[in-house]
């Protein structure tokens, strides 16, 4: 097996259970704001949410959004397409200032149901004795460094990238280029575990980087998709590294 000098990991749904915990925030919400009276059901909202907030993470990793757009218009879009809407006698400001609520809300809600994955802190405690540590995330800065300290690993990690102090996003090869340079090792030298191939798997491979896929669906893998390592569970890590 071959020998690295550092090794990079991916937080959210690698490490911390973000899925989990967004869609708790957002049943959460659709109660305390009464969105009811703007969706058929919470499925509804769910559907018009989920696929327009992808979108938009994908736009503002291409720098064609901003973070102040993203952040509310992901509330915003789904309240003006609900199917009761048109029977609310709301202005678009009415609804734009809903919207920036329920983005402060939900960054709140996040932070507060964060939970560990199961076996992430045997492996990060494991992979800490052996390597210099390094997260490599996406997200917002004041939402990730509250997760970082409430998971209790922080000592952990030797370094922590956040795309939003280098300035790209995952699978842009700069952010990682940032942990290759705090580690003073050479692209060969590492290796990357996360679970998404378009912004872990693929940005590692964008810069040269070995990869550890912790791939948990057993469907078959999607034309042109690979890695150096593939995985259905943490623990497997553990016979990598």
């Amino acid at each position: 097996m071959k020998q690295y000098k550092a090794v990079f990991i991916d937080w959210d749904d690698t490490i911390g259970d973000f899925v989990g915990a967004a869609k708790r925030a957002l049943q959460e919400m659709y109660d305390k704001y009464k969105l009811s009276d703007y969706f058929a059901s919470h499925e509804e909202f769910v559907s018009l949410y989920k696929p327009h907030n992808i979108e938009l993470w994908d736009k503002y990793g291409k720098d064609l959004v901003t973070k102040a757009f993203l952040r509310v218009d992901r509330f915003l879009y789904p309240l003006l397409h609900g199917t009761k809407v048109a029977s609310q006698i709301q202005s678009y400001t009415a609804l734009s200032a809903l919207a920036e609520q329920m983005s402060e809300d939900f960054l709140h809600l996040t932070t507060k149901y964060f939970s560990l994955l199961p076996g992430a802190e045997e492996l990060v405690r494991y992979l800490a004795k052996k390597y210099p540590l390094t997260v490599v995330t996406n997200g917002f800065i004041e939402v990730q460094y509250e997760k970082f300290d409430k998971s209790g690993l922080r000592n952990c990690f030797s370094h922590i990238v956040l795309s939003e102090e280098v300035g790209c996003q995952k699978p842009n090869p700069r952010i990682y280029e940032e942990a290759l340079r705090m580690n003073g090792v050479s692209a060969e030298e590492a290796v990357m575990i996360g679970d998404s191939w378009n912004s872990d798997i693929q940005g590692a491979i964008n810069a040269g980087i070995d990869q550890i896929w912790v791939r948990k669906s057993q469907d078959s893998l999607p034309e042109g998709q690979s890695a150096t390592y593939l995985v259905q569970s943490l623990s497997e890590v553990m016979e990598i590294l």
